[in-house]
C-alpha cells in the first residue's frame, strides 16, 4: 500500500482535507497505518505550503499588486500576519479557500522563513492529526452502514439496470425506426 501514502502526500500538497479524511478512513479499515497517514499528511501539507511561501516570497508582491480591488484586504492580511504570525500561519490551513493563497501572502509579507517553517510545521501536524482522526472516526460510524449498503447494493444495481433498459429501449427502437424511414 505504499502507493496509498504517495497519493496521500500528493493530495496534501494543495488543499488535502478530503484526501486526509480518506486516509483516516483507510486507516480505520486497516489498509493504512494511522500514524503513518498523519505523518505523511503533515509532510505533504508542510511541503506544499513551503513551496507556496517561497513562491510568494519571490513573486508574491508583484502577483498581489495585480488585484487592485483586493488591496485593502491584502494590506489588512499583511498587518495580521505581522501582528499575529503564529495564529495566521496555523489558521490559514483551516480557512477554506485560503490554503493556497495564504502561504503566498505570508511569503509576500516578508515574515521570516524560520518563523514560517516552525509555525507551518506546528500547524500541519495539528491539521493532519485533526483530519486523520475525523476520517478514522468517520470510518467507525460509516462501516456498519456500508456493510448494509453492500448487502443491498447488488439489488440496487440490478434495479438501476432494469430502469435504464426500460427507459432506453423504446427510445432506441424509435431512433432506429426513424433512421430507416429517412
Amino acid at each position: 500500500m505504499l502507493y496509498g501514502y504517495w497519493a496521500l502526500f500528493i493530495g496534501c500538497l494543495a488543499e488535502g482535507e478530503t484526501v486526509t479524511l480518506l486516509g483516516g478512513l483507510l486507516a480505520h479499515d486497516g489498509l493504512l497505518h494511522f500514524w503513518y497517514v498523519a505523518a505523511v499528511a503533515a509532510l505533504g501539507g508542510t511541503t506544499g505550503d513551503m513551496l507556496l511561501y517561497f513562491i510568494g516570497r519571490r513573486y508574491g508582491t508583484g502577483l498581489l499588486k495585480r488585484f487592485k480591488k483586493a488591496q485593502p484586504n491584502i494590506q489588512r492580511a499583511n498587518r495580521l500576519i505581522l501582528r499575529h504570525p503564529l495564529l495566521f500561519v496555523m489558521g490559514v490551513r483551516f480557512m477554506y479557500g485560503f490554503r493556497l493563497v495564504g502561504p503566498l501572502m505570508i511569503g509576500a509579507s516578508r515574515l521570516s522563513p524560520l518563523k514560517f517553517i516552525i509555525f507551518n510545521v506546528i500547524g500541519a501536524v495539528l491539521w493532519a492529526l485533526i483530519f486523520v482522526t475525523l476520517g478514522y472516526l468517520g470510518g467507525q460510524m460509516v462501516a456498519p452502514w456500508l456493510a448494509k449498503v453492500d448487502h443491498h447494493l447488488k439489488y440496487a444495481f440490478f434495479l438501476l439496470a432494469v430502469v435504464v433498459v426500460v427507459w432506453l429501449l423504446p427510445r432506441t427502437i424509435r431512433y432506429y425506426l426513424k433512421q430507416r424511414r429517412s
